[in-house]
């Protein structure tokens, strides 16, 4: 793409392929993979997004779902966890070039976190990794079955100690991830993406 060509910040959500150069060429190649596609995040934000509340996107990579839906719900705060931290520094970077300022990342585990200072979330499948080498995005990081067995309990007991009207959004991810007491209030794109509100 010569500079003639190249997206202007304003085209980059016109679709994955303009969105994925705000990243450098390393990053870009994984995306088909592991980052989330920009119609998906427009979908799982609007359902997510409200005045003023703060989502937490567990495991964020590259930093993709969170940046489109701060682009796409401009009215919430989005946040994205991730543990290596090159691809931190590739979403601080992405953010600076798209000028949004409701979205912001943190370089660490999703178990140092205090899931109550979130009101919903978003969860792309990330412990996966730790049960397949095929869907490690590289192996710079611990990885085991045992690990997805403690990030699951985690999860389930951080999840199930929040107020009802908390909304997770998944998307490829086994239901069996979702604790007792969260309902699905809609499934779409062929059952990739899932909604569900605490009851």
């Amino acid at each position: 793409m010569g500079k003639k060509d190249q997206a202007q910040p304003g085209d980059f959500f016109d679709s994955d392929r303009n969105f994925n150069e705000v990243y450098p060429n390393k990053i870009r190649l994984l995306a088909s993979q592991h980052w989330t596609p920009i119609h998906i995040a427009k979908a799982a934000a609007d359902f997510l997004a409200g005045d003023g509340c703060k989502i937490l996107d567990i495991g964020s990579g590259s930093g993709k779902f969170c940046l489109a839906g701060a682009h796409y719900a401009p009215v919430a705060h989005f946040t994205g966890i991730e543990q290596r931290k090159y691809l931190v520094a590739s979403a601080l970077n992405a953010r600076e070039k798209l000028g949004l300022l409701n979205v912001s990342f943190i370089h660490g585990n999703v178990t140092q976190l205090n899931l109550k200072e979130f009101d919903h979330f978003y969860f792309y499948n990330s412990f996966f990794e730790n049960l397949h080498d095929s869907g490690r995005i590289d192996q710079s990081i611990e990885c085991s079955e045992s690990l997805f067995e403690y990030y699951v309990m985690f999860l389930f007991k951080e999840l199930r100690e929040m107020p009802s009207g908390t909304k997770i959004a998944t998307f490829h991810t086994f239901h069996g991830e979702v604790p007792m007491g969260y309902e699905m209030v809609q499934s779409t794109h062929n059952g990739e993406l899932n909604f569900w509100v605490k009851v």
